[in-house]
């Protein structure tokens, strides 16, 4: 699933990141900064040592079991669609590492964006854990048998599209054996949590949002060979920051 936001038409066109990019960081994907946008404040776990930015999937679980109930994020209105996207976590080496996909280039928007495999509710789908289930056993060939459901992240509205998503997360306890469909994904991505933490992957943008009203804090994770941004890129954000106990607003919600 591409990041549920405005067709790639209704954005301004692409600009250079205000920021230097580290080399052999960052991708091919298209990023339409609109004018007047910012660079943002420091990371969230800015303050907590390289040691506490290697989280275990057990240390996930737990912080998500203390947090309690996520929430809906945004004014949900009445012709939103609702979709799901999953958020599968692994351990390898001691590290909890999280599965992303890049969309295939030759789909019509958002093209070689990296997102969670998802989607939006077909009416069969019994449920949004069917949504997610269905779209990742589409997309990357995951075997539903082998995973387990242990909780969610915050629902929140896009900005453009007025997509409701919610955001499962899973465990298994290996790598899984994926292979991505080509018509929606270009490949699949492992990335551990501690490579998100680092200080050097992270950037935040603050967009003005003319139809949202206020600006909105835009979060970049620049992996080698892909920026990760958008709606996937708020996801991860409130993922670490709960994963790493630190408090986290952002401004005007997700992007």
């Amino acid at each position: 699933m591409s990041d549920p936001t405005t067709p790639l038409g209704d954005w301004p066109e692409a600009t250079d990141p205000l920021a230097p990019i580290p080399s052999g960081r960052g991708g091919p994907q298209r990023i339409p900064r609109p004018e007047g946008a910012a660079l943002g404040g420091s990371p969230p776990w800015t303050a907590l040592s390289r040691d506490l930015r290697r989280p275990s999937v057990d240390d996930v679980l737990g912080a998500l079991r203390r947090r309690g109930e996520p929430s809906i994020v945004g004014d949900v209105a009445l012709e939103a669609r609702d979709s799901a996207v999953m958020c599968l976590l692994y351990e390898e080496d001691g590290e909890a590492h999280v599965v992303l996909t890049r969309r295939s280039p030759t789909m019509r928007h958002h093209a070689h964006e990296v997102a969670f495999p998802g989607g939006r509710k077909d009416p069969e789908d019994a449920d949004l854990w069917a949504t997610a289930v269905r779209e990742a056993e589409e997309e990357v060939s995951l075997d539903a048998s082998t995973i387990e459901r242990v909780g969610s992240l915050d629902s929140f509205v896009t900005v453009g599209s007025r997509t409701l998503v919610t955001p499962f997360v899973a465990i298994t306890d290996r790598r899984p054996n994926l292979q991505a469909a080509p018509a929606e994904v270009e490949s699949v991505r492992h990335v551990s949590l501690s490579e998100l933490l680092l200080d050097e992957v992270w950037r935040e943008e603050i967009w003005p949002m003319r139809h949202f009203g206020r600006p909105r804090a835009i979060t970049f994770f620049e992996l080698e060979g892909d920026t990760v941004w958008g709606a996937t890129g708020a996801m991860l954000r409130q993922l670490l920051a709960i994963a790493t106990g630190t408090d986290d607003a952002i401004a005007g919600g997700p992007g």
